[in-house]
């Protein structure tokens, strides 16, 4: 029963994915043997909704910078005056003020990754679709601004955050940001050291603060719901607690680190990208897409016959979930991007490929079809898993998804191991789930 409902499941996804990849405007041209088509559609918006309201996809394809245009900028950090053994934690804090400032400004798909080139620290910022970059380079340019504000002396709670007013305790006090794991709850905590000046301001803060809350500012901007002061603090080392997540404590952490490391940034490079380069560049890189598609479908029907078209239809659904996930994730769609996507259609018959030669030698051996079959799938299966997870581990290494430095983690090359990965996966289910739902339904019992 359970494999009678594959083809009309497998036959709604495909069709589901289609309306998704469908753009919002469609335009019909066709001017040849007297018949002649000029018509635009207009389908609207289209949104992907779950729950009220609180998933939404426009389900337009998001491009990356050498698509859409935009900028492509270079920072140099100045460590002088961090010691060596905290100049990869600053550039980390660095790194991830200069993304939430790009977020706060509105500079959608953006990307901000870390290099180091000998001794020198470097920031790569890939802003797409930007038009004003000056004014970009001035905002995400600036040391990040740290400040403890309190609530004045007659004021009991806080209406608002603006209610705050500031301490003179600065991001310039603060030594750095730890997390910690309470003795007592073993939860994780966000442990703060101050320097000499901020260890006696701190003091004077908790102390006239005792059951009140202190808020945390960086950038003018609150960093967390404002921590009550529990006792006066006169060692210059405090410990924020509330039932942080290990994810959420590394956040703080890092915040604030951004806003007591002094670490001024600086660009060093500068590239501005067209959109017309970007528009003709979407255009070959179609056109290689399809000739290749074309190609490998042309191959798969001369050498396999009806086996080879059914494995081009499942290349086809392959096409079309592969398109919808891109907008449903959303995936940034860069060059190096479509050229994973373009290699991984070959690959996505590979394992059709195994399977059918697999069944050829079933044959050989006087098995009938349908159990030739059914032991070409199983006995291609571990072949097609190896080779498979052989590439995801290539792409794991190509995305680098801990930074680590003795690897490459630009966003190009991200991109392209992103796409090639979710091409891989996607090309298990269809050369093995939907190759073989196809072959199950559509083909007969054949004479020797």
């Amino acid at each position: 029963m359970k494999k009678k409902l594959l083809l009309p499941a497998i036959i709604l996804l495909a069709l589901l994915a289609l309306y998704i990849d469908l753009p919002a405007t469609l335009q019909l041209k066709f001017d040849r043997w007297g018949i002649h088509i000029d018509q635009t559609i207009n389908r609207g918006s289209i949104n992907w909704r779950i729950g009220n309201g609180g998933f939404v996809r426009d389900l337009e394809i998001k491009k990356g910078v050498d698509l859409a245009g935009g900028a492509d900028i270079t920072f140099q950090a100045d460590m002088n005056e961090i010691a060596p053994e905290d100049k990869q934690k600053a550039i980390q804090a660095v790194r991830d003020n200069i993304e939430r400032r790009i977020n706060l400004f509105g500079l959608s798909e953006a990307v901000v990754q870390t290099s180091k080139s000998g001794e020198d620290y470097r920031l790569i910022v890939e802003l797409a679709g930007v038009s004003d970059v000056s004014q970009a380079v001035d905002l995400i340019g600036q040391t990040a601004q740290l400040e403890f504000r309190e609530l004045p002396a007659e004021a009991t709670e806080a209406a608002s955050f603006a209610d705050f007013i500031p301490t003179g305790l600065t991001g310039k006090d603060l030594i750095r940001s730890d997390v910690e794991f309470s003795q007592n709850t073993a939860e994780p905590e966000v442990g703060l050291v101050f320097n000499g000046d901020g260890a006696k301001k701190f003091s004077e803060i908790t102390g006239r603060n005792v059951g009140r809350p202190l808020a945390i500012f960086l950038d003018e901007m609150p960093v967390t719901m404002p921590p009550t002061v529990n006792t006066q603090i006169n060692d210059g080392r405090a410990v924020i607690s509330g039932k942080f997540t290990l994810e959420a404590a590394k956040q703080l952490s890092t915040q604030l680190n951004a806003g007591a490391l002094p670490v001024p940034v600086k660009v060093i490079e500068q590239r501005n990208i067209g959109a017309i380069l970007g528009d003709q560049s979407v255009q070959r890189s179609i056109r290689a897409g399809l000739i290749g598609l074309v190609t490998v479908a042309f191959f798969m029907i001369v050498y396999y016959g009806d086996l080879g078209f059914l494995a081009v239809i499942a290349l086809i659904i392959y096409s079309l979930l592969t398109f919808a996930l891109y907008k449903l994730i959303p995936v940034t769609l860069t060059l190096p991007g479509i050229a994973g996507f373009i290699l991984s259609i070959g690959m996505a018959v590979d394992s059709n490929i195994l399977i059918f030669e697999r069944m050829k030698e079933e044959l050989r051996m006087g098995k009938p079809y349908n159990i030739a079959m059914e032991l070409g799938f199983g006995r291609a299966w571990n072949s097609i898993r190896d080779a498979n997870i052989a590439t995801l581990i290539t792409c794991f290494v190509l995305f680098n998804p801990f930074n680590w430095s003795f690897l490459n983690s630009s966003g190009m090359v991200r991109g392209f191991a992103l796409n090639l990965a979710l091409g891989v996966l996607l090309s298990l289910f269809t050369g093995i789930v939907v190759s073989r739902t196809l072959i199950r339904a559509f083909s007969f019992r054949r004479k020797k």
